[in-house]
Formats: C-alpha cells, structure tokens, sequence
C-alpha cells in the first residue's frame, strides 16, 4: 500500500510544474496590464499637454518657457512610449512561450521607467527654477509608477521602484538645493517627501506580494482540481474533489474493496434510428444528469461513459467501509427517478443495473503521456456480466450473493434468483433481484 506521505509527495511534484507555469502566466498577465496603463498615462499626458497649448499658450510660457521646453517633453513622452510598448511586446512573446521575463531585466525596466519623472523635473528645473519645480506637479508622477508597481506582485521590485524614486527625487532637490522665501534650505521637506515616496513602495510591495499569495492559492486549487477531473473523468461532484485534494490519490495501484455498478439504457439504439442525433443527444444528456446527480448523493462516481451507459464506483478512489449499501440506495433511486422521467417524456427508458462487490485494482493506467483512473479485476467484469443478465430475466437490477451478504438485513427484499451460469464462468453463482 501506499502511504499517505508518499501520495501527497508524488502529487505535489505533478502538480508544481503545472502551478509554477500557470503562475508565471498569471504574473506576466498583470504585467501587461501594469504596461498598458503607463502607455495610456504617457498618451493622456501628451493629450494634455496639447490642450493646455491650445487653450492657454501662457501657461506653457510660464511652465516650459515656450514651446522649445514643451517639445523635450513631447519628446521624452514618446520614447517613454516606445520604450513600454517594446516592453509590451517582450512579454507577450514570453506569455506564447511559457517563459518568465529574466529577473536583471524586470530591475533595469523598473529603473528606466521610474527615472522617466527624474528627467522631466530637471528639465523643469531648468525652465522654472529649483523651489518651483520640485514644489510643482512633477513629483507626483513618481507616486504613478509607486502604485502601478502593486501589479508586478513582487515585494523587492515595488520596494526598489520606491527606493529608486525616492532617492532619485532627493538627490536632484540636494543637487539644486532649493530654499524657501526665507532663504532657508528645505532639505528636510525633500528628506520627508522621499522617505513617504520609499514608504509608499514598501506598501505597494506587500500588497502585490499579498496578491501573489492569493493568485498562487487559487492556481494551486485550481491546478489540484483539474489534476483530479483530468484523472477520475469529466464528472467528479465537488464533495468528491474536496476529499481528494486532501486526502491525495495514490500514483500507483491499490488494492481496494468497492462496489462496482455497471447501468445501461436498454432499447436505446432501436429508439435512437427514428430520431435527430440532436433528438438522441439531448435524451441521454437528461438522463444522465439525473443518474450522476444521484450517484454524488450515494458518494459514487461516474468512473467511464460507456455509450448509452456508465461505470460506477463505490469506496474508490476514497475507501467507504459501506459502500455496496451506498451502490443499492443509488440503484434504487435510479429506478425510482426513470419512472418520473419516463412519465413525462414521449421516448421512456428502461435501464438496467448490475452491482457485485469485492476486490479489485485501482489506479492510474495508462501511457506516459495520458493516464486515466480505473479499476482491474474479476468485480469489474463480473458486475459487467451480471447487468447483462436483465435482458434475460426482464429486470431492472441485479446484485451479487457478496453485495447480498454485506446488505444484511437491509436486503431482505432480495429475491434469490437461484444458482444461474454467467458467460466467461465456470460454476453458476447466485444471482439477487431488487425491485
């Protein structure tokens, strides 16, 4: 058998690939999103811009000293542009690839884009004198890059955009040393001003990093819930996928005991030739709808999809000490549901249904590129035998002497049916009726 450690070890090292790539794509994702809202800030500013040349040419007198100063705005805010729309690019190449952006490069971006304030407040400097600019609108820009660092859902890389701002922003103010109308240096206003700004990263640093947390968490489950669909088929009911996720599927084979029940529509492919495939798809989508919905009540699930018919299993992948119990209610209460349905429907059904319980194999079979959940062994076929019985004796559903036996007094309603021989099977076995 094995163990719980070493299920939850292999499941693990399938699932990591998957998260770590899925989380890649997740962080290269918001990256994107992070570089379309500079590009459209860098667009809106040059709209701006043109707009206050238009209205009021005075203020660009007063601000730029003329259009000479305007135009190296205009002309740092299309490189700017540039620069992020080639960014842009580079990740979307990387998203096709499933390929991370490197790390030195995410730290020189960072710290070209956050340098792009740096070089309008100088030239700003120039036009309108030390006190005015630094006093101005420009170093607000760098709370812009702050904030929109939050999408890049690593705490080091908003910390350093804040620290590259904040100290970019006090060295020009000690550079210029700028005093107020009192001749006072204002070196302390700067220091505090930059240490907010570097604050300010930090912040922005734990709330990605707080984000990233969160998308990770919901890639795992997300990862861990289709790595279970992927190998227990396209129906698993979310109770069944809960257990799993904690409790791990084994890698290999496992000897277990479960109920296998075997259901299938009889006279469907003689009612299916007088209708649409539409007509057809649509009736047996219905009916099985109901059947599955039953089966994730009883704690069964759906293993195969045989045609116009189904494999199910009991007490695996998760063990069940009553698991041919949970087989008959659900055998039962399927027979009970395709009477309601065939009383209001123009196309009845009949169903039958076999269940044997015993031992069989279970695990993950197949090739190494695509396996699939399943179950090897002598209650596999036998329960697969004991459903084609119906036909011969007009039933709807068949159990085993070994599902009679575990019922117990709960299958007092049984109704022996003798000893009958079974295709494949030497020896007649007894064979149990249910209504």
């Amino acid at each position: 058998m094995v163990s719980f450690a070493s299920r939850k070890a292999r499941q693990h090292a399938v699932v990591s690939d998957d998260f770590e790539r899925e989380l890649t794509r997740e962080v290269l994702r918001t990256e994107l999103l992070r570089v379309r809202a500079l590009i459209v800030t860098g667009s809106v500013m040059m709209v701006f811009f043109t707009a206050i040349d238009l209205i009021d040419p005075s203020v660009v007198e007063r601000v730029w000293r003329g259009t000479l100063g305007l135009s190296q705005v205009y002309g740092l805010l299309v490189g700017f542009i540039l620069f992020e729309v080639w960014v842009h690019s580079q990740i979307r190449r990387n998203l096709k690839l499933d390929r991370d952006l490197p790390v030195v490069r995410r730290y020189i971006g960072a710290f070209i884009e956050t340098s792009f304030p740096t070089v309008i407040l100088i030239l700003q400097i120039r036009s309108m004198g030390a006190s005015q600019a630094l006093g101005f609108v420009v170093p607000l820009i760098y709370f812009i890059f702050v904030i929109l660092s939050t999408l890049r859902l690593d705490f080091w890389l908003s910390t350093f955009t804040g620290f590259v701002a904040a100290a970019e922003l006090f060295a020009v103010a000690m550079y210029y040393h700028p005093v107020d109308a009192t001749g006072v240096p204002e070196t302390y206003f700067h220091a505090v001003r930059s240490v907010i700004i570097l604050i300010c990263g930090v912040l922005a640093g734990a709330v990605g990093a707080q984000l990233r947390r969160q998308f990770a968490a919901s890639i795992a489950a997300a990862t861990a819930r289709d790595r279970v669909t992927n190998l227990f088929g396209q129906h698993v009911s979310p109770q069944v996928v809960e257990r799993l996720m904690t409790e791990g599927t084994s890698a290999g084979g496992d000897v277990r005991r479960v109920a296998v029940m075997f259901v299938d529509f009889r006279g469907f492919t003689a009612g299916a030739q007088t209708r649409s495939p539409q007509e057809v798809v649509d009736r047996l989508d219905g009916a099985f709808a109901v059947l599955v919905d039953i089966l994730d009540r009883q704690g069964g699930i759906v293993n195969k999809f045989l045609g116009d018919g189904f494999l199910a299993l009991f007490g695996a992948p998760l063990a069940a000490s009553d698991a041919a119990h949970r087989a008959v209610a659900a055998g039962r209460e399927m027979l009970s549901a395709m009477e309601h349905i065939n009383a209001e429907s123009s196309w009845p059904l009949r169903i039958g249904i076999g269940i044997h319980f015993g031992e069989v194999v279970a695990g993950n079979i197949g090739s190494p590129r695509r396996k699939e959940y399943t179950v090897i062994g002598d209650t596999v076929n036998f329960a697969s035998r004991l459903e084609a019985l119906n036909k011969e004796f007009g039933s709807q559903l068949l159990i085993s002497s070994a599902v009679r036996e575990a019922l117990g007094d709960d299958g007092n309603d049984a109704v022996a049916l003798g000893e009958v021989e079974v295709r494949g099977y030497e020896q007649p076995v007894a064979v149990y009726q249910l209504g």
